[in-house]
C-alpha cells in the first residue's frame, strides 16, 4: 500500500512539474491569440473587449466559446466564394440609368429630401434607379397567387422562379402543375429553393420538381458535408421573373398558410406581396441568375432579355443584399431613410430587434420631429424574437415613437414608407438575420401611388392594433420582464 502511494504521488509531481505547465501555456498563448484575433477583427469596441477578456482570462474555455459563437463563419465563408467568383457581377452589365430629372418626379417635395438617399443608394448596389414602372400590392395569397399563376400560364419565353418556402401542400401543387405546363409548352422554367425552405412540408417539393423534369437546384442543401455547417447561409429571396414582361417580389413564400381566407387553415399567415413591370425587371432576373449561377455553376447567360418599355410612373431600384458583400447594404439604406424622412417613417415588419445604429437613427428621427411608427405582429410565430424586441420598446417610447401590436392572425407584411413619395419593399426583415445572414432582395420604390396604397393600409392596420405604451412595460411581471431581458441577450443571433 505505502509502495502505492509511493508512486502515485511521483506521477503527480511529475504531473504537476512537467504536464501541467506546458498545457497552461499553451492554453494562455492560445487565450492571447484569440484575444488577438478578436481587437483585428471585431468592429464593436464593446465585442472585442468582451471576448479579449474572456479568451484571456479564462483559458481554454474561453477560446471554445470564441470560437463557436465569436467567430463570424458565415460572413468570412460567404466571402470567400465571393472572392471566388461564385457571386460574380461582372456577366451582368451595369443598366444606365434612363435619362431624367428627379426633380421632376417628386414634384413640390424638396429636392434634397432624396437625393441624398438616392446617391446612397447607387454606390452601396451598383444598380441605377430606374424609371417607368409599375408596382402593385397584392395583399395575401387570395390576392398574390392568382396573378402569379397567370402570369406562369401565359408564358412563352421563360420563368425564372426563386423562393425560400415552396411547400408541397395545395398551393404548392398549383404552383408545380403551372410550372410543369409551361414547360411541357416548350418554355424555359428554372426554379430554385432554399435547402432549408425545402424541407417545411413533406413530400418535399424537390422530391415532385424531379418526379415532372422541371429543372431546378437547392440552395446550399443541408447535407452530411462540412458545406452543411453554414446552415445559416440562407437565401430568404422571393422573385419570379416571367418572360421578362412581370414579375413578383416581396415577402410571400409558397404555401397554403398564405390563404387566410382558407377554411382549417392552422397556421394563418397575412403577407403582401408586388406585382412589377417595366425596365426594373431586369434587376429582378440578375438577382436570381446570381443565385442560380451560385448554386448551379452555370454561366449567367444572357439570352432572356426584359422588355425595356415603361409601364408607370415609379422610380424603381434593385437592393441585392448577403453575408457575402464587403458591407451591409441594407443597414446603410435603410439609416439613409431615417435621416431623409422629413414627415412621416413609417414600419410594418414580423421580426423587430434593432441594433444599436438603428435605435438611435429611429430616435434621432423622432427628435427632429418626424412622426415614427411601427406595427409589429402580437401574435408572432417566434416567441423570442418577440420577447426580444420588447425588451427594446423602452427606449423608443422615451422618445415618443409609437408601436404597436396588431391582431391576430400572424402578420409576415413588410415595408418601410418615407414620408409621400418612398417606399422599401422586398424579403428583408429588420432583425440580425435577414440585414447580416440572409441572402435578401429589396426594392426601392419611388412613387406616390403606391406609397399612398401601402400608407392606407398602414393607417387600417393601426386602427385595429394596440398601442404600446410605457405603462404597458411597467405592468409586466418580473419573469416577463426577465424573459425578455435574457431573449435581448441573444438578439445577435435570433
Amino acid at each position: 500500500m505505502n509502495e502505492f502511494l509511493s508512486q502515485l504521488y511521483y506521477y503527480l509531481v511529475l504531473w504537476d512539474n512537467w504536464v501541467i505547465p506546458p498545457i497552461w501555456l499553451i492554453l494562455e498563448v492560445g487565450g492571447v491569440a484569440a484575444g488577438v484575433h478578436a481587437l483585428l477583427n471585431k468592429r464593436d469596441p464593446r465585442a472585442a473587449l468582451g471576448w479579449t477578456a474572456i479568451c484571456v482570462a479564462v483559458p481554454g474555455i474561453g477560446v471554445l466559446l470564441y470560437l463557436m459563437f465569436g467567430v463570424n463563419r458565415i460572413l468570412t465563408r460567404a466571402q470567400e466564394w465571393q472572392e471566388g467568383g461564385r457571386w460574380d457581377f461582372s456577366p451582368i452589365p451595369l443598366h444606365e440609368p434612363a435619362n431624367f430629372d428627379l426633380e421632376n418626379h417628386l414634384g413640390h417635395y424638396d429636392r434634397d429630401t432624396f437625393e441624398d438617399l438616392e446617391k446612397v443608394a447607387l454606390r452601396v448596389t451598383g444598380f441605377p434607379l430606374l424609371k417607368g414602372n409599375r408596382v402593385n400590392p397584392l395583399f395575401n395569397g387570395e390576392g398574390a397567387y392568382p396573378e402569379m399563376l397567370a402570369a406562369i400560364r401565359n408564358a412563352k419565353k421563360y420563368i425564372f422562379l426563386g423562393t425560400y418556402i415552396f411547400e408541397s401542400n395545395a398551393s404548392g401543387q398549383n404552383f408545380l402543375s403551372a410550372l410543369t405546363e409551361a414547360m411541357q409548352r416548350g418554355v424555359t422554367v428554372r426554379v430554385l429553393v432554399d435547402g432549408v425552405g425545402n424541407r417545411y412540408s413533406r413530400p418535399r417539393i424537390q422530391k415532385l420538381l424531379k418526379k415532372n423534369k422541371i429543372p431546378h437546384v437547392l440552395f446550399l442543401p443541408l447535407t452530411i458535408s462540412p458545406r452543411s455547417i453554414h446552415m445559416n447561409l440562407r437565401t430568404h429571396r422571393k422573385i419570379l421573373v416571367v418572360d421578362g414582361v412581370v414579375g413578383f417580389t416581396g415577402g410571400m413564400n409558397i404555401g397554403d398558410r398564405h390563404l387566410v381566407d382558407l377554411p382549417d387553415n392552422a397556421n394563418p399567415t397575412q403577407d403582401i406581396h408586388f406585382k412589377i413591370e417595366g425596365p426594373v425587371l431586369q434587376q429582378l432576373k440578375d438577382a436570381f441568375l446570381l443565385d442560380w449561377h451560385f448554386s448551379t455553376k452555370e454561366y449567367r447567360d444572357q439570352e432572356f432579355p426584359t422588355d425595356q418599355a415603361e409601364k408607370g410612373e415609379a422610380l424603381c431600384r434593385g437592393v441585392v443584399a448577403g453575408p457575402n458583400e464587403d458591407f451591409e447594404k441594407l443597414q446603410w439604406i435603410i439609416g439613409g431613410t431615417f435621416n431623409a424622412a422629413k414627415r412621416n417613417l413609417r414600419i410594418m415588419t414580423p421580426y423587430f430587434i434593432p441594433d444599436r445604429a438603428m435605435i438611435s437613427g429611429l430616435c434621432t428621427a423622432a427628435l427632429r420631429g418626424v412622426n415614427v411608427e411601427i406595427i409589429l405582429p402580437e401574435a408572432n410565430n417566434l416567441l423570442y424574437v418577440k420577447w426580444a424586441s420588447q425588451a427594446l420598446f423602452e427606449e423608443l417610447l422615451q422618445y415618443e415613437i409609437k408601436v404597436y401590436y396588431q391582431p391576430a392572425p400572424f402578420a409576415h407584411s413588410k415595408f418601410l414608407l418615407v414620408d409621400d413619395f418612398y417606399s422599401l419593399i422586398g424579403s428583408a426583415n429588420l432583425d440580425p438575420r435577414s440585414l447580416r445572414l440572409n441572402f435578401e432582395f429589396n426594392m426601392e420604390v419611388y412613387d406616390f401611388d403606391l406609397n399612398h396604397k401601402l400608407g392606407d393600409h398602414f393607417e387600417r392596420v393601426k386602427q385595429r392594433s394596440k398601442n404600446i405604451s410605457q405603462e404597458y412595460l411597467a405592468n409586466r411581471s418580473f419573469p416577463r420582464r426577465f424573459r425578455d431581458s435574457l431573449a435581448k441577450l441573444f438578439s445577435p443571433y435570433l
